[in-house]
């Protein structure tokens, strides 16, 4: 079982898979840093310094002065804001991804639109033709 687990694991399909994943992941890391600190602080500043993570809805009784002290008191919170960044990480994974599929299909269709070789004569036609040359040269 473990030889079948080595041979399942070592195919190029699997590695592949795994490079991936591994990429996809610290992908994600780079866009979310992105979102968080480069584009939503201008985003925010234009909305009169709004700061979109702080962003929450109270759903309990008592009142609190910040988000932090929110989530400190584990009150019930509806955090839009954070959910808002997170849309927006997605939005640009899903066109980054996007953008990569029609670079690899606009590849993949100049491969496809280059002319096939003409086809090798068979066997029978290049002996005919050695026929025909030996016949001409006598």
């Amino acid at each position: 079982m473990l030889k079948e687990f080595k041979d399942f694991a070592m195919k190029g399909n699997v590695l592949d898979m795994a490079i991936g994943i591994i990429i996809g992941a610290a992908f994600g890391k780079i866009i979310s840093s992105f979102v968080k600190d480069v584009l939503m602080p201008p985003i925010g500043k234009l909305m009169g310094g709004l700061d979109f993570s702080s962003l929450y809805v109270n759903l309990s009784d008592e009142t609190f002065e910040t988000f932090a002290a929110a989530r400190e008191a584990s009150a019930p919170i509806i955090a839009y804001g954070a959910w808002l960044n997170t849309v927006f990480d997605f939005i640009i994974v899903a066109f980054c991804v996007f953008m990569l599929v029609k670079q690899v299909n606009r590849f993949k269709k100049k491969e496809e639109e280059k002319p096939a070789p003409p086809p090798k004569p068979s066997a029978e036609e290049t002996l005919l033709t050695e026929i025909r040359d030996l016949l001409k040269a006598k």
